[in-house]
């Protein structure tokens, strides 16, 4: 019987690995599962699947129902909560689980970079860093930094951004990649003096701390999650195609 392998996705890298394996294992029956926050999600290789699945007991009756062979958690760095609940899926159903996460961003000489371990951290630092933030860390947790009213905001996010926000904020509708023009451009336009982003990683979204150094801005970096213990990523789609047995190329 052909395997079916399911992907955890709504990243590039998610995208990129269904696509791999549509070339790479032909047989194979791929299913991408979406949480359905993004309205118009782009086309992709194979099944697609929308919603959530009820938590990790939930994830493991679709693994059975569905006959899964193998699990690949390619989620967002900071989709905590889904991350641990595949590695519990994983764990009461026997299947193997690889988990992609690309590089973290690091710092380089003229970065100006404020670690903070949560958007309420990042809350307590802005009212000492600067009065006009582009915030680029999505468009939920805005909660967090509503009772900032003396400062001005521009949130830019694929989605409009969820209640409750900052009272002064300007929203930018947009999806990466953003090239260094542009974001040194908005940043000149919008008079930013603060960038708050979360470490995503990936090129796509990079450009912006390479305009805020350049414009001697610091960066507010909310750090990633740590993984479940025991539990390791691989940086990259070929790191998942030699942890499912096979490798890109083949």
């Amino acid at each position: 019987m052909s395997p079916h392998i399911l992907i955890l996705g709504g990243t590039t890298e998610a995208r990129e690995l269904a696509a791999e394996l549509a070339v790479q294992r032909p047989e194979a029956r791929v299913t991408t599962s979406l949480a359905g926050r993004v309205a118009k999600p782009g086309a992709l290789s194979g099944d697609v699947r929308i919603g959530g699945f009820g938590g990790a007991e939930g994830l493991a009756e679709w693994l059975r129902e569905h006959r899964v062979d193998a699990v690949v958690d390619a989620t967002h760095p900071f989709a905590e909560s889904i991350t641990a609940n595949a590695v519990r899926a994983a764990t009461d159903t026997g299947l193997p689980l690889v988990v992609l996460r690309r590089p973290g961003w690091r710092p380089v000489p003229g970065d100006r970079w404020h670690p903070v371990a949560s958007l309420g951290e990042a809350a307590e630092a802005l009212p000492g860093l600067g009065h006009h933030i582009l915030l680029t860390t999505g468009r939920l947790g805005l909660a967090a930094l509503a009772h900032l009213t003396q400062l001005h905001f521009v949130v830019r996010s694929v989605e409009p951004p969820e209640p409750p926000m900052p009272p002064d904020i300007d929203v930018l509708l947009a999806r990466g990649p953003f090239t260094l023009a542009d974001e040194t451009a908005l940043l000149r336009e919008h008079r930013i003096d603060v960038v708050v982003t979360k470490d995503s990683g990936g090129a796509a979204t990079a450009a912006k701390l390479t305009a805020a150094r350049e414009a001697g801005v610091p960066v507010v970096v909310v750090r990633r999650p740590p993984l479940p213990d025991g539990v390791s990523a691989v940086p990259d789609v070929a790191g998942v195609l030699a942890g499912l047995g096979f490798s890109a190329g083949r």
